[in-house]
């Protein structure tokens, strides 16, 4: 008996899919390129035949993952990334990147953090279940400043302000 590949299953007609090419000029890498990713489950497309097509979501972890490399990030470290997300956070790395995700993937160019609240952020490559957390020093001088009630300017104060635009 032969095993066949197992495809996705179909796609709702309205959406868009991309092609090998495509994908390749969108993500600024070679056609062998995406077929080495697919060969080693980095991403893997639908197959129709003997195409790849790819869905926005694939689109977006190519093209995002591309970048990663040519900012010198190895493909072990962005494996491990996309295995955190999908393990510990239950979600795929297109999920993590649109713009109503409460998920941030941060880096400083030499490791890759997820911001998962407001006040925490965990160092991915380094040790997940150790979080840093924040202190936004924006936030404390918002709350500062709010609890400050307005003073109102003292006699000598005020009277030399008066005398000050009198004399210009």
């Amino acid at each position: 008996m032969f095993k066949t590949k197992k495809n996705r299953p179909e796609t709702e007609a309205t959406e868009r899919t991309y092609t090998s090419s495509e994908v390749s000029r969108l993500a600024g890498v070679s056609l062998r390129q995406l077929q080495w990713w697919d060969e080693r489950k980095v991403v893997s497309p639908r197959h129709e035949g003997h195409k790849r097509v790819y869905l926005p979501e694939e689109v977006i972890e190519i093209t995002v993952i591309a970048e990663l490399r040519r900012k010198g990030f190895s493909l072990q470290k962005i494996r491990r990334v996309l295995r955190f997300l999908q393990r510990e956070v239950g979600r795929r790395l297109s999920e993590v990147l649109q713009s109503e995700s409460d998920l941030h993937l941060l880096t400083d160019g030499r490791t890759i953090y997820l911001e998962d609240r407001h006040t925490r952020i965990i160092d991915i490559l380094k040790n997940a279940r150790q979080p840093m957390f924040l202190v936004c020093v924006s936030d404390q001088v918002r709350r500062l400043q709010s609890s400050v009630p307005a003073r109102k300017p003292a006699k000598a104060e005020g009277a030399a302000a008066g005398r000050k635009s009198r004399a210009l």
